[in-house]
Protein backbone atom coordinates (compact mmCIF):
# COMPACT_ATOMS: atom_id res chain seq x y z
CA UNK A 1 0.00 0.00 0.00
CA UNK A 2 1.53 3.53 -0.83
CA UNK A 3 2.32 5.77 1.89
CA UNK A 4 -0.32 8.50 3.31
CA UNK A 5 1.24 11.74 4.19
CA UNK A 6 0.37 12.57 8.24
CA UNK A 7 -1.94 15.28 8.56
CA UNK A 8 -0.57 18.66 9.74
CA UNK A 9 -3.71 18.46 12.77
CA UNK A 10 -2.16 14.77 13.44
CA UNK A 11 1.97 16.23 13.58
CA UNK A 12 0.65 19.20 15.70
CA UNK A 13 -1.14 16.98 18.18
CA UNK A 14 2.00 14.17 18.65
CA UNK A 15 4.00 17.72 19.35
CA UNK A 16 2.07 17.96 22.16
CA UNK A 17 1.76 14.38 23.21
CA UNK A 18 4.61 14.51 25.98
CA UNK A 19 6.93 12.54 27.05
CA UNK A 20 5.49 9.33 28.29
CA UNK A 21 7.77 6.88 29.85
CA UNK A 22 8.35 3.22 30.00
CA UNK A 23 7.33 1.77 32.97
CA UNK A 24 9.63 -0.45 33.64
CA UNK A 25 11.78 -2.29 36.13
CA UNK A 26 14.78 -3.13 36.86
CA UNK A 27 16.23 -6.81 36.74
CA UNK A 28 17.70 -7.57 39.88
CA UNK A 29 20.12 -10.60 37.94
CA UNK A 30 21.23 -13.45 40.23
CA UNK A 31 23.87 -14.90 39.75
CA UNK A 32 23.88 -18.25 37.91
CA UNK A 33 24.71 -21.58 39.08
CA UNK A 34 28.25 -22.95 37.73
CA UNK A 35 28.22 -25.22 34.58
CA UNK A 36 31.36 -27.64 34.40
CA UNK A 37 34.28 -27.09 31.70
CA UNK A 38 32.69 -30.26 29.77
CA UNK A 39 29.25 -28.62 29.81
CA UNK A 40 30.45 -25.37 28.20
CA UNK A 41 32.00 -26.82 25.92
CA UNK A 42 28.70 -28.44 25.10
CA UNK A 43 26.60 -25.46 24.48
CA UNK A 44 26.87 -22.55 22.31
CA UNK A 45 26.80 -19.37 24.28
CA UNK A 46 23.24 -17.72 23.92
CA UNK A 47 23.95 -14.09 22.71
CA UNK A 48 21.03 -12.30 23.73
CA UNK A 49 20.22 -8.72 22.16
CA UNK A 50 21.23 -5.48 23.84
CA UNK A 51 17.99 -4.62 25.93
CA UNK A 52 16.59 -0.95 25.21
CA UNK A 53 17.91 0.33 28.85
CA UNK A 54 21.52 -0.66 27.54
CA UNK A 55 23.10 3.28 27.17
CA UNK A 56 22.84 4.63 23.18
CA UNK A 57 20.45 1.12 22.30
CA UNK A 58 17.79 3.18 22.12
CA UNK A 59 19.16 5.61 20.22
CA UNK A 60 20.51 2.67 17.92
CA UNK A 61 16.68 1.38 17.42
CA UNK A 62 15.19 5.26 16.63
CA UNK A 63 18.22 5.16 13.97
CA UNK A 64 16.93 2.37 12.40
CA UNK A 65 12.87 3.24 12.57
CA UNK A 66 13.56 6.14 10.91
CA UNK A 67 15.75 4.90 8.40
CA UNK A 68 13.46 2.19 7.46
CA UNK A 69 9.82 3.63 7.88
CA UNK A 70 9.35 7.45 6.53
CA UNK A 71 6.10 7.64 8.28
CA UNK A 72 7.20 6.30 11.20
CA UNK A 73 9.82 8.96 11.62
CA UNK A 74 7.39 11.55 11.57
CA UNK A 75 6.22 10.33 14.16
CA UNK A 76 9.40 9.57 16.46
CA UNK A 77 11.06 13.53 15.20
CA UNK A 78 7.69 14.62 16.74
CA UNK A 79 8.14 13.14 20.06
CA UNK A 80 10.55 12.99 23.09
CA UNK A 81 11.49 9.37 23.07
CA UNK A 82 10.60 7.05 25.99
CA UNK A 83 12.67 6.92 29.07
CA UNK A 84 13.18 3.84 31.86
CA UNK A 85 12.96 4.19 35.37
CA UNK A 86 10.87 2.94 38.46
CA UNK A 87 13.28 -0.40 38.86
CA UNK A 88 12.13 -3.97 40.60
CA UNK A 89 12.66 -7.62 40.01
CA UNK A 90 11.08 -9.99 37.70
CA UNK A 91 9.23 -11.80 39.98
CA UNK A 92 7.70 -8.59 41.76
CA UNK A 93 6.95 -7.04 38.29
CA UNK A 94 5.44 -10.41 36.82
CA UNK A 95 3.40 -9.98 40.52
CA UNK A 96 2.54 -6.79 39.84
CA UNK A 97 0.98 -7.87 36.03
CA UNK A 98 -1.44 -10.48 37.54
CA UNK A 99 -2.76 -7.86 40.21
CA UNK A 100 -3.11 -5.60 37.56
CA UNK A 101 -5.57 -7.69 35.35
CA UNK A 102 -8.55 -6.58 34.18
CA UNK A 103 -9.05 -4.06 36.49
CA UNK A 104 -9.05 0.10 36.63
CA UNK A 105 -5.61 1.88 37.20
CA UNK A 106 -6.46 3.60 40.03
CA UNK A 107 -8.22 0.16 41.78
CA UNK A 108 -5.29 -1.88 40.96
CA UNK A 109 -2.89 0.62 42.53
CA UNK A 110 -4.70 0.48 45.47
CA UNK A 111 -4.79 -3.86 45.47
CA UNK A 112 -0.90 -3.53 44.55
CA UNK A 113 0.00 -1.25 47.61
CA UNK A 114 -2.21 -3.38 49.93
CA UNK A 115 -0.82 -6.30 48.45
CA UNK A 116 3.20 -5.18 49.03
CA UNK A 117 2.06 -4.41 52.92
CA UNK A 118 0.99 -7.27 53.29
CA UNK A 119 4.47 -9.18 52.33
CA UNK A 120 6.19 -6.34 54.45
CA UNK A 121 7.95 -4.17 51.72
CA UNK A 122 8.76 -4.62 47.77
CA UNK A 123 11.70 -6.46 48.94
CA UNK A 124 9.83 -8.83 50.57
CA UNK A 125 7.64 -10.21 47.70
CA UNK A 126 9.73 -13.09 46.83
CA UNK A 127 7.99 -17.06 46.06
CA UNK A 128 8.38 -18.59 49.81
CA UNK A 129 6.78 -15.15 51.32
CA UNK A 130 3.68 -15.11 48.74
CA UNK A 131 3.36 -18.71 49.20
CA UNK A 132 2.92 -18.52 52.98
CA UNK A 133 -0.12 -16.29 52.43
CA UNK A 134 -3.04 -18.02 52.42
CA UNK A 135 -6.00 -17.29 49.91
CA UNK A 136 -8.27 -15.71 53.03
CA UNK A 137 -5.59 -13.04 53.98
CA UNK A 138 -4.97 -11.95 50.05
CA UNK A 139 -9.00 -11.56 50.20
CA UNK A 140 -8.46 -9.24 52.79
CA UNK A 141 -6.71 -6.52 50.94
CA UNK A 142 -8.86 -7.63 47.73
CA UNK A 143 -7.29 -10.34 45.53
CA UNK A 144 -9.35 -12.28 44.19
CA UNK A 145 -9.40 -15.83 44.77
CA UNK A 146 -8.73 -16.39 40.90
CA UNK A 147 -5.51 -13.96 41.27
CA UNK A 148 -4.32 -15.80 44.69
CA UNK A 149 -4.35 -19.04 42.67
CA UNK A 150 -1.98 -17.36 39.97
CA UNK A 151 -0.03 -15.72 42.28
CA UNK A 152 0.97 -18.95 43.92
CA UNK A 153 1.21 -20.73 41.24
CA UNK A 154 3.76 -18.20 39.53
CA UNK A 155 5.49 -18.34 43.45
CA UNK A 156 5.39 -22.27 43.04
CA UNK A 157 6.97 -22.19 39.19
CA UNK A 158 10.06 -20.48 41.04
CA UNK A 159 10.04 -22.33 44.02
CA UNK A 160 10.46 -25.60 41.87
CA UNK A 161 13.25 -24.04 39.97
CA UNK A 162 11.27 -24.36 37.04
CA UNK A 163 11.31 -20.35 36.87
CA UNK A 164 14.32 -18.03 38.29
CA UNK A 165 15.03 -14.34 37.80
CA UNK A 166 18.25 -15.10 36.74
CA UNK A 167 16.75 -17.35 33.95
CA UNK A 168 14.31 -15.45 32.73
CA UNK A 169 17.00 -12.44 32.41
CA UNK A 170 19.02 -15.06 30.41
CA UNK A 171 16.36 -16.98 28.23
CA UNK A 172 15.88 -15.64 24.70
CA UNK A 173 12.37 -14.09 23.72
CA UNK A 174 11.38 -17.79 22.50
CA UNK A 175 11.88 -19.56 25.35
CA UNK A 176 10.80 -17.12 27.63
CA UNK A 177 7.45 -17.08 26.18
CA UNK A 178 7.28 -20.52 25.99
CA UNK A 179 7.67 -20.85 29.74
CA UNK A 180 5.65 -17.28 31.30
CA UNK A 181 2.70 -18.65 29.39
CA UNK A 182 2.83 -21.93 31.31
CA UNK A 183 2.13 -19.48 34.59
CA UNK A 184 -1.60 -19.57 35.40
CA UNK A 185 -2.42 -16.36 34.57
CA UNK A 186 -0.20 -14.91 32.49
CA UNK A 187 -1.19 -14.97 28.75
CA UNK A 188 0.54 -13.53 25.28
CA UNK A 189 0.05 -10.02 26.00
CA UNK A 190 1.12 -9.97 29.63
CA UNK A 191 4.21 -11.97 28.50
CA UNK A 192 4.44 -9.03 25.88
CA UNK A 193 4.37 -6.24 28.34
CA UNK A 194 6.38 -7.80 30.66
CA UNK A 195 9.35 -7.96 27.61
CA UNK A 196 9.01 -4.30 26.59
CA UNK A 197 8.77 -2.85 30.07
CA UNK A 198 10.27 -4.91 32.88
CA UNK A 199 13.29 -6.69 30.50
CA UNK A 200 13.20 -3.76 27.70
CA UNK A 201 13.69 -6.56 25.11
CA UNK A 202 14.34 -4.63 21.74
CA UNK A 203 11.81 -6.69 19.52
CA UNK A 204 8.72 -7.60 20.80
CA UNK A 205 5.66 -7.07 18.64
CA UNK A 206 2.67 -6.96 20.75
CA UNK A 207 0.52 -8.67 17.85
CA UNK A 208 -2.66 -8.84 19.86
CA UNK A 209 -3.04 -5.47 21.07
CA UNK A 210 -5.41 -3.48 19.85
CA UNK A 211 -3.77 0.25 20.96
CA UNK A 212 -0.88 -1.29 18.87
CA UNK A 213 -2.69 -2.91 15.56
CA UNK A 214 -4.70 0.19 15.49
CA UNK A 215 -1.71 2.40 15.76
CA UNK A 216 -0.48 0.34 12.56
CA UNK A 217 -3.57 1.05 11.09
CA UNK A 218 -3.42 4.57 10.78
CA UNK A 219 0.17 4.77 10.23
CA UNK A 220 -0.31 2.30 6.97
CA UNK A 221 -4.37 4.02 6.20
CA UNK A 222 -5.77 1.30 6.65
CA UNK A 223 -9.61 1.03 6.56
CA UNK A 224 -9.74 -1.92 8.82
CA UNK A 225 -7.30 -2.80 11.84
CA UNK A 226 -5.06 -5.44 10.51
CA UNK A 227 -5.29 -8.34 12.36
CA UNK A 228 -2.94 -10.44 14.71
CA UNK A 229 -1.93 -12.35 11.71
CA UNK A 230 -1.24 -9.14 9.28
CA UNK A 231 1.00 -7.98 11.94
CA UNK A 232 4.51 -9.68 11.54
CA UNK A 233 4.27 -8.63 7.64
CA UNK A 234 2.93 -4.92 8.28
CA UNK A 235 5.58 -4.01 10.82
CA UNK A 236 8.92 -6.64 9.22
CA UNK A 237 10.50 -3.43 8.48
CA UNK A 238 10.89 -2.43 12.07
CA UNK A 239 12.89 -5.09 12.91
CA UNK A 240 14.99 -5.86 15.68
CA UNK A 241 13.73 -2.83 17.10
CA UNK A 242 9.61 -3.58 17.23
CA UNK A 243 9.46 -2.91 20.43
CA UNK A 244 10.39 0.75 20.19
CA UNK A 245 7.85 0.91 17.35
CA UNK A 246 5.21 -0.27 18.86
CA UNK A 247 5.68 2.11 22.10
CA UNK A 248 4.85 4.86 19.13
CA UNK A 249 2.20 3.10 17.83
CA UNK A 250 0.31 3.86 21.34
CA UNK A 251 1.45 7.59 21.23
CA UNK A 252 0.14 8.32 17.59
CA UNK A 253 -3.21 6.61 18.56
CA UNK A 254 -3.37 8.71 21.59
CA UNK A 255 -2.72 11.46 19.50
CA UNK A 256 -4.87 10.98 16.67
CA UNK A 257 -8.04 10.87 19.29
CA UNK A 258 -6.57 14.22 20.83
CA UNK A 259 -6.62 15.29 17.25
CA UNK A 260 -10.12 14.30 16.80
CA UNK A 261 -11.41 15.53 19.37
CA UNK A 262 -9.81 19.10 19.31
CA UNK A 263 -11.79 18.86 15.56
CA UNK A 264 -15.15 18.67 17.43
Amino acid sequence: MAEETLTNSMVAALSVAGKIPFRSKKIRKSSTASTTAAETSKKPRLILPLALSIAGELDSALRHLTTVDSQLAVIIKSLDPPSFHNLSTPFLSLSRSILYQQLATKAAATIYARFISLCGGEDSVVPDVVLSLTPPQLRQVGVSSRKASYLHDLASKYQSGFLSDSAIVAMDDDALFSKLTMVKGIGPWSVHMFMIFSLHRPDVLPVGDLGVRKGVQILHGLKKIPQPTEMEELCKAWRPYRSAAAWYMWRLVESNGKAAKASI
